[in-house]
């Protein structure tokens, strides 16, 4: 069972609700924009709100742009592992950074990743070569927070390795599927549902 929304040590994890990840930006996730609403409502039930910001330098090493006969949504190795080359995306500082239309920003704590340019950052607690933290998880623990609920874009990308990386990290878990969408590149979509199911995150 989840736990307590309202309990001192749970907090809402809001993942990349940013301009460029909705309808109309340059990574839009389909019915991204559609969640604003929902996500609004569900702030007001936590002790804690805390919001991610995709954050990246021009030219970040995960642009296709940045490589030379790549195409968007290709494959490339990079010294941490495969990497998924994205179209250019929420450069640090334009409007395409910034948060959704409409988004309450009034939480407890706004915490920017994917600014290293030589590697991306899906995941709020970690870099992804899975070892260089972001600093979150030392700020939840000096908060007392032991349960996370996650929202956000994308579910299938940053909301699936947040969700994976807060489970290895003993939080409790719970993604809210009817407030995150999904890009779902080649199945990406039911691969991290049943990832996520796998590693004890409670789907609702």
């Amino acid at each position: 069972m989840p736990a307590d929304e309202s309990a001192p040590g749970h907090a809402l994890l809001v993942i990349d609700m940013q301009v460029d990840f909705c309808p109309g930006g340059a990574l839009a996730v389909p019915g991204g924009d559609a969640l604003v609403r929902g996500i609004n409502a569900a702030m007001d039930g936590f002790a804690a709100v805390i919001l991610t910001q995709d954050w990246h330098p021009a030219g970040h090493s995960s642009f296709a742009s940045s490589h030379p006969g790549k195409a968007p949504m290709e494959t490339t190795q990079m010294p941490y592992g495969p990497q998924v080359l994205w179209p250019d995306h929420c450069i640090q500082g334009s409007d395409g950074a910034g948060f959704a239309p409409g988004l309450r920003t009034d939480g407890d704590l706004i915490i920017r990743k994917g600014y290293n340019p030589a590697i991306d950052s899906y995941s709020a607690f970690f870099e992804n070569d899975h070892t260089t933290p972001t600093g979150l998880e030392g700020y939840l623990r000096t908060r007392g927070i032991s349960d996370l609920t996650l929202v956000g874009l994308a579910l299938d990308f940053c909301v699936n390795f947040s969700a994976l990386d807060a489970a290895r990290l003993g939080f409790g878990v719970t993604v809210r599927t009817d407030l995150s969408a999904a890009i779902d590149l080649q199945g990406s979509r039911a691969a991290a549902l049943k990832s996520m199911a796998g590693a004890g995150v409670t789907l609702t």
